[in-house]
């Protein structure tokens, strides 16, 4: 059973060789994410998310909601296992997925078959089980004869559908994903979003940034906005997101 908890968990990104005075203002400047404060060495931190409770069980489809730097992506990696919390706890039951960077691990220099092997290995899929997915995959990802050329002479299309047929051949019990991804041309678009549609509603826990209020109140049943690293409101994607997107 998936499952994800919360409790009073805080995560403070430290910014390094930010001592300069002109650095330090220029941080200050442009800094969105949370609020900006020192650690006992002096050092910069943002701090990123504070003192965040929430709970996830099966069956829950979470959007996440908030402006350019609310901390969104923070804590979806914070759920992926990239950061793990300065205060408080996070804890994590199911194996997770991410859709956050499909193009992780791709090698430009290895071929389409060789990157399907790069990238499912970071996906955690053994080498016997991607050789009996590999021909769904080729096929799916309609490259053809390119699936044995080198990636760099893909055009950027090629490189997108070849990293998403492979990313989304995972059945994860916890799937993260910042927006929803579109990829290639019309007809790919298509089955692409069908075969995301598909994954999404396998999963047992669906995490989700968007800033698009369709598409949250079409797949979400819950809705989290976060404001300057915190929780501003919980609960029913109509509401939240009637207010938020007004």
């Amino acid at each position: 059973m998936a499952y994800i908890k919360f409790n009073n968990a805080s995560i403070d990104i430290p910014v390094f060789n930010a001592n300069s005075r002109s650095l330090k203002n220029k941080i200050i400047r442009v800094a969105s994410i949370g609020k900006l404060g020192n650690d006992t060495s002096g050092h910069i931190i943002v701090k990123a998310l504070k003192n965040l409770n929430f709970e996830l069980k099966n069956g829950d489809k979470l959007g996440l909601i908030g402006s350019n730097g609310a901390g969104k992506s923070t804590l979806l990696r914070a759920i992926s296992g990239v950061y793990p919390p300065t205060k408080g706890k996070v804890m994590i039951q199911g194996n997770v997925a991410s859709l956050i960077d499909i193009s992780l691990g791709i090698d430009p220099e290895a071929t389409g078959r060789e990157n399907i092997f790069l990238r499912g290995a970071l996906l955690g899929i053994m080498k016997e089980k991607m050789k009996e997915m590999i021909d769904e995959i080729i096929e799916f990802s309609d490259l053809n004869e390119f699936i044995d050329m080198p990636v760099r002479t893909y055009s950027s299309g090629m490189h997108l559908r070849l990293a998403f047929s492979v990313s989304t051949i995972i059945n994860p019990e916890v799937l993260i994903m910042d927006e929803w991804l579109s990829v290639g041309d019309e007809n790919f678009k298509n089955k692409a979003d069908t075969r995301l549609s598909k994954l999404v509603k396998s999963t047992d826990i669906l995490v989700i940034a968007s800033h698009s209020s369709e598409l949250i109140k079409k797949n979400c049943n819950r809705v989290i906005w976060l404001e300057n690293g915190e929780i501003k409101m919980d609960g029913n994607p109509n509401e939240i997101c009637s207010l938020y997107f007004q």
